[in-house]
């Protein structure tokens, strides 16, 4: 996914906070790339270290279209999710695959290619930027 982005804070010693601007939406992460190249327009890889919980942090969509937005404390992404058979799922967002391990309960296999909304704290989420 290309985005651009725009610093939002440094912690001492810690991750910089981004706010990411994507076709999409904007959602705010942590930068796991040079801090230099904050500011600037990137390929990026998404990582969420948290599960899909069915009914607890993932949900049928009510619209059918990709995006990616802030509520509270939360970064929401909405995509059309893929099951892989082996414990996991992908969650395509426009034209991203954002990998996620499965958790109790598991998406019904009839969820497999529909639309979802999967909303995770905004402190497991971060970007890692990449060349093409």
């Amino acid at each position: 996914m290309l985005v651009q982005v725009e610093a939002v804070q440094k912690a001492p010693g810690g991750p910089v906070a981004v706010r990411v601007r994507s076709g999409v939406g904007t959602a705010t992460a942590f930068w796991c790339g040079d801090p230099t190249a904050v500011g600037r327009e990137h390929h990026v890889e998404w990582t969420v270290d948290e599960s899909v919980v069915w009914e607890g942090n993932t949900r049928p969509a009510t619209l059918s279209s990709a995006a990616l937005g802030e509520d509270g404390g939360q970064v929401v992404f909405r995509g059309r999710l893929r099951l892989t058979g082996d414990g996991g799922a992908l969650l395509e967002v426009a034209d991203t695959q954002i990998l996620f391990d499965l958790a109790e309960p598991p998406p019904p296999i009839a969820s497999d290619g529909t639309w979802v909304e999967v909303r995770v704290e905004r402190n497991s989420v971060s970007l890692w930027p990449y060349l093409l």
